[in-house]
């Protein structure tokens, strides 16, 4: 049989790290979200086509008291942070007929089998 550990001291649960947010029951922020949603649709869910339409989301939701209020730079939203210009890959080796694993020569052992 074998035996089990049962501590004395308690677990220590720890919150979210950006805690926990109400719902927005009233749809106060629906128009933004709505805004926002409809925008990663049309562009094929390319967020960063869509960060204006998010920071407002974000922002309503702060003004509004349902999420904490926290600097926007730091959730992301600095210039910095900015994505100028994101080229989508392009799948050109596939289209060759490339398939991951194909080039590896030989039979690959395993370590008990070396």
């Amino acid at each position: 049989m074998s035996s089990m550990n049962f501590s004395s001291s308690k677990q220590t649960i720890k919150p979210p790290q950006r805690g926990i947010f109400p719902l927005d029951h009233d749809s106060e922020c629906k128009p933004f979200m709505e805004k926002y949603i409809s925008c990663l649709k049309e562009e094929h869910d390319k967020h960063h086509l869509c960060r204006d339409l998010s920071k407002e989301y974000l922002q309503c939701r702060m003004d509004r008291k349902l999420m904490a209020s926290e600097d926007l730079e730091k959730l992301g939203y600095s210039e910095e942070a900015k994505v100028e210009s994101a080229v989508e890959y392009d799948k050109s080796k596939e289209k060759e007929g490339f398939v991951a694993g194909k080039h590896v020569d030989g039979r690959i052992k395993w370590w008990f089998q070396r």
